[in-house]
């Protein structure tokens, strides 16, 4: 049977949970996930778990920090004018909306409105998972 390995394009279906054991995202009721092993389109330990795998095997993965969404950055966390912020954007800034920001190189940003004062807005560029071990049910559905 062929094994999964860098430079191949697979199909798996995936449910991701927390520590708690809440899941925050799943594929079984949707199409499954493809990717190439390697091209750097998903996190890093989700794709070595992937790696050796043979069509219709399935695991279990714990991820930490590290390998998963990384560490949560202070760094990127910043508070802006509220005024500014919503004539720029044309929206009314509300806690937990989702804004993408462009960038001068690459894909947009997608940052989180943290909080809203006033006269502020604290926006968060992190991942929402950015700090958090996570779990992975994996299924291989196929090596295409």
């Amino acid at each position: 049977m062929r094994q999964a390995k860098p430079g191949d394009t697979v199909k798996v279906h995936y449910r991701g949970k927390l520590g708690d054991g809440s899941v925050f995202d799943a594929s079984f009721d949707r199409e499954p996930l493809q990717f190439t092993i390697g091209g750097g389109q998903i996190i890093p330990g989700f794709e070595e778990a992937v790696l050796g795998m043979n069509p219709g095997d399935s695991k279990t993965t714990e991820l930490p920090v590290e390998k998963a969404f990384g560490p949560y950055r202070k760094e990127m966390v910043a508070v802006v004018n509220k005024r500014k912020f919503a004539r720029r954007w044309r929206l009314d800034p509300t806690v937990g909306q989702r804004v993408q920001i462009p960038q001068v190189e690459g894909p947009p940003m997608d940052i989180t409105i943290k909080d809203v004062s006033e006269s502020e807005v604290t926006l968060d560029a992190n991942h929402p998972l950015a700090g958090k071990d996570v779990t992975f049910e994996i299924e291989l559905v196929d090596i295409v």
